[in-house]
């Protein structure tokens, strides 16, 4: 039992030690004080409970907390990795790995999540943490340690951004898909120019029966097959193009691929001149033969060159037939003259000097002296000789 003493008692005991009160006095006095009623020590303890976490008393409990839960996580992986004989691992072995590619939360996501401000500094801290983690994943998935890999991954899902599929999507192109027809749709463009694409095989021309030769009629109707066309806003290549230049641009990719005359190609452009245009065109046309054949994508991608005259002549932009050209025209700028083009400033007649001025008198006279001399001559030639 605990008693708890009036603060009139301790007072005179305090008092009696010093010396100030006599027993006697103290006595009477301690006489007159009542003592509280008695508790028990599960009564006091259940006025204060003790806090679950360690960090309740700390201004961010929540980021603490999961600091601390990571760095669990980290150690038990870690110490189970080094016990199957995965970690360390060597450096050609770490090469071999997949290639690390995390989207966590950004800043203000993790801060709304831990319920406190969050610096850069913590913000790091995490992040490195969460960087471990996924490091021991990935040697844990390669290991063949399944629990251990769904544990790590169940941790590390809380902490991954919802923009991480649009982030790791990102600069991955759409796969064309070809339509009931063998039809495949590309866009491409360049500069402000846009060409919407449509491809189609075709059709080889059946090869002569013996009925042919004898003249016997065939129960089906015969379709005539049409040779390979290019047209642009329904105009023929060489019609709608009158630079070569243009028309070489066009047909480029179709020569890289060795399939000139293989397709069919009906092409709507818009926006630009002929060589935006033409550019435009030719990316759509890369883009659609890549569709049909999907072996010539890593050939278009990387770009090749047949002769040392290409390697001079051809562009970036015609190197890599499948990929967007950035380049645009620059903005033309306020003072001056073009883009990067400065006015050059000329000099005001006023300005002129006096020697200058003289210079363009004296001549001016002469010139007249000379027109008075030879018009002389004409009007009085006896005289003057």
């Amino acid at each position: 039992m605990i008693y708890i003493f009036c603060p009139n008692v301790m007072n005179v005991l305090r008092y009696v030690a010093l010396g100030r009160f006599s027993r006697t006095k103290a006595c009477r006095t301690v006489s007159k004080c009542t003592f509280s009623s008695t508790a028990t020590r599960h009564e006091l303890d259940d006025k204060k409970p003790i806090p679950q976490s360690p960090s309740f008393y700390t201004t961010r409990a929540v980021y603490y907390d999961q600091v601390t839960q990571l760095e669990k996580a980290i150690s038990g992986a870690e110490t189970f990795l080094r016990r199957n004989h995965l970690f360390p691992l060597p450096e050609f072995a770490r090469a071999s790995l997949p290639p690390l590619r995390p989207m966590w939360k950004d800043q203000s996501e993790m801060a709304s999540e831990f319920r406190t401000k969050l610096t850069m500094t913590r913000y790091r801290r995490v992040t490195k943490l969460l960087n471990q983690l996924n490091d021991f994943q990935r040697i844990a998935a390669i290991g063949g340690c399944p629990e251990l890999t769904q544990k790590l991954s169940d941790i590390l899902e809380m902490y991954e951004s919802s923009k991480k599929e649009a982030y790791l999507n990102k600069g991955k192109r759409k796969p064309v898909i070809l339509d009931d027809y063998g039809r495949s749709y590309t866009l491409g463009k360049r500069k402000t120019s846009s060409a919407r694409v449509w491809m189609i095989p075709v059709q080889e021309a059946p090869e002569p029966t013996p009925e042919d030769f004898l003249g016997v009629e065939k129960s089906q109707q015969a379709y005539p097959v049409t040779v390979s066309t290019i047209l642009v806003n329904n105009a023929p290549l060489h019609e709608f193009f009158r630079f070569p230049q243009d028309r070489e641009r066009i047909t480029r990719p179709l020569k890289v691929a060795g399939v000139l005359g293989k397709y069919n190609i009906f092409a709507i452009v818009r926006g630009g001149g002929t060589s935006g245009q033409s550019g435009a065109l030719a990316h759509g046309i890369a883009k659609g033969i890549v569709a049909h054949e999907p072996e010539l994508e890593v050939l278009f991608r990387r770009g090749i060159f047949f002769s040392l005259v290409e390697l001079f002549i051809l562009t970036g932009s015609q190197a890599k037939l499948t990929r967007r050209d950035p380049r645009m025209v620059e903005r033309k700028k306020t003072g001056l003259a073009k883009a990067r083009k400065r006015v050059r400033s000329s000099t005001p007649s006023y300005s002129l000097s006096l020697l200058t001025i003289i210079t363009v008198h004296l001549g001016q006279t002469l010139i007249y002296i000379q027109t008075l001399i030879l018009l002389s001559k004409e009007t009085f030639p006896s005289e003057l000789n």
